[in-house]
């Protein structure tokens, strides 16, 4: 059996995905882990079940990456660098998904400097997915070339995540130019991913006669 997804259908997907990979990542990480962070102990034994909420918030995300990184080969892969970004893509989802069996242990630990070591090793991993994800990004601003502006901002922001990942790992007081890091790597990615899941909801594809064959 076969049959087609047109273009705007993908947009339409790859767009809400987007929306549902920031709303789950703002609260998995602004919600629970920035809460395990600042008091472990109390936060596991009287909050269980937000960090619980929290985890399977991270495994949404990771779920919708690969939905995200389908979506948008299938729009794009008439581009040579189509393959080469989903790959990239992939690769951020698997670390990612690797990072989160970091999680979970916290519930056995009776520390808070062996809470904050678990946590410390899952955003270690997830940071090195990051730079992986940001060679996605770049690559995806070439692929779209339109809107101009958020083709632009996209290679920022991949470029922003890349150098973000590398000056944790060789400035040794990366922490006096963490807020700066962080700043530059969040206005340079609302601009860019944002703009684009925005743009794929509401323009994305209609302009295009294109399907995707799918066969099972």
């Amino acid at each position: 059996m076969s049959y087609t997804i047109n273009t705007r259908t993908l947009a339409l997907v790859a767009g809400g995905s987007y929306w549902i990979i920031f709303f789950s990542a703002i609260f998995a990480n602004f919600f629970v882990l920035e809460a395990l962070i600042n008091d472990p102990l109390t936060t596991i034994q009287q909050s269980h079940i937000l960090v619980r909420a929290g985890i399977l918030a991270f495994m949404i995300t990771v779920v919708f990456d690969v939905i995200v990184a389908w979506a948008l080969y299938e729009i794009f892969k008439e581009n040579h660098l189509s393959v080469l970004s989903t790959l990239f893509r992939m690769m951020h989802a698997t670390i990612m998904g690797v990072a989160i069996f970091a999680l979970p242990e916290v519930f056995t630990l009776n520390t808070s400097e062996e809470i904050l070591k678990q946590v410390d090793t899952f955003n270690t991993i997830w940071l090195l997915g990051l730079f992986f994800f940001g060679i996605h990004i770049v690559l995806l601003g070439k692929i779209i070339v339109k809107p101009k502006i958020i083709a632009f901002f996209l290679i920022i922001a991949g470029i922003m995540y890349m150098v973000d990942t590398v000056a944790h790992f060789i400035l040794p007081n990366y922490k006096e130019y963490a807020s700066i890091f962080l700043l530059l790597v969040a206005i340079t990615s609302i601009f860019g991913e944002m703009s684009l899941a925005i743009w794929l909801l509401i323009k994305g594809g209609k302009n295009s006669n294109a399907s995707a064959s799918i066969s099972n």
